[in-house]
């Protein structure tokens, strides 16, 4: 089968950054897509979004839909189990967002009990008449690539991607992305990737492999010894934005990952509470990637403790200076050979 013009145009954009900010529900929202923009990440995509949820023109599913002012570009990734939906979906989502729409991703991956009781996300590997359909109406509507996210298999046993992904890639699909551990393993045990190399094997479309990639160290190894084009992070994202552009470097100019310090990720914190407080109404979000951030540092969990209990931009703001003065003197006390000084609320 030759390749179709968008699949041309998503190995292009690969081989210029084969490393992908994967969509992620609660997480890949404006602020941390920006994050890992402004450090490297070309292809961001959106959090999942429900075609029931545009159906009814939802406000709150919208949010998830659109891109700040300073985004370029945008992946949306879709969910849902009626064809139709998807085919009224693609065609609001391109009117909305325009030129700034990259692709539309299908997700047939997720685990989550709420999205597989409604017959959506992985359930929809255990019924591939109904996926096909749903590729064929998306395909149908858009102006721009279509690709799919799938997983091994439903079970353990079942390990029908590569079999899948062929159905996938007859009804349009531009690429497909495959996670490495079955439905029924949510995300416990070990990724299997040799099913990232069956898929690769078995379609002429370019894949994405995905599944346990915690590094930039972990990402330049998956995109060497696999065969997948490109490579989706997901939560090795978490407290570290620099992942994509230090993936690249290491993979494509041997340039070795550099450290960050103390400071600088507290600088990013910092950053990152700034880009929340001004695009979203949640700053409840920042009590979890605030602990991320965090992760290594002297006072840690005290520290964490705290974030916990911050509730406003200026008291998340004002612990990040706390927690600068107090890692910066443990810090100083560990060069010169001395003890970490006791946490401040227990000196």
């Amino acid at each position: 089968m030759a390749l179709s013009e968008y699949s041309k145009r998503l190995l292009g954009a690969y081989a210029e950054q084969p490393f992908l900010m994967a969509p992620m529900a609660g997480v890949t929202d404006p602020a941390y897509r920006i994050m890992c923009r402004r450090r490297g990440a070309n292809l961001a995509y959106s959090e999942m979004v429900s075609v029931a949820g545009l159906a009814y023109a939802s406000n709150k599913t919208w949010r998830l839909v659109l891109p700040a002012d300073e985004e370029q570009q945008i992946c949306v990734q879709l969910f849902g189990s009626k064809p139709d939906q998807f085919a009224s979906a693609v065609a609001a989502v391109e009117e909305r967002v325009g030129d700034r729409l990259s692709l539309i991703d299908i997700n047939m991956a997720c685990p989550a009990r709420k999205v597989v009781t409604k017959g959506e996300g992985s359930a929809l590997m255990r019924t591939p008449d109904l996926a096909e359909k749903i590729v064929e109406a998306a395909v149908g509507a858009a102006h721009v690539p279509v690709t799919v996210k799938i997983r091994k298999g439903f079970y353990a046993e079942d390990r029908n991607a590569a079999t899948f992904a062929q159905m996938l890639e007859g009804a349009g699909a531009a690429a497909v992305a495959v996670h490495g551990r079955c439905a029924t393993q949510l995300y416990t045990g070990q990724a299997d990737w040799s099913v990232v190399d069956e898929v690769a094997d078995a379609v002429e479309i370019p894949v994405i492999g995905s599944g346990d990639v915690f590094s930039a160290e972990d990402a330049a190894e998956h995109l060497r010894n696999s065969g997948a084009s490109a490579v989706f992070i997901a939560r090795g994202i978490y407290g570290n934005p620099w992942v994509f552009g230090d993936a690249r470097a290491l993979a494509l100019d041997g340039i070795p990952v550099p450290a960050r310090s103390s400071v600088e990720r507290l600088d990013a914190l910092r950053e990152h509470l700034t880009l929340t407080h001004e695009l979203l109404p949640l700053m409840s979000r920042a009590r979890t990637y605030a602990s991320w951030y965090l992760k290594g540092m002297p006072h840690a969990a005290a520290w964490r403790a705290q974030v916990v209990r911050c509730s406003t931009y200026e008291e998340f703001m004002a612990l990040v200076d706390e927690i600068e003065h107090d890692v910066v003197a443990c810090e100083a006390a560990l060069a010169a050979g001395e003890s970490v000084p006791p946490h401040p609320l227990e000196a």
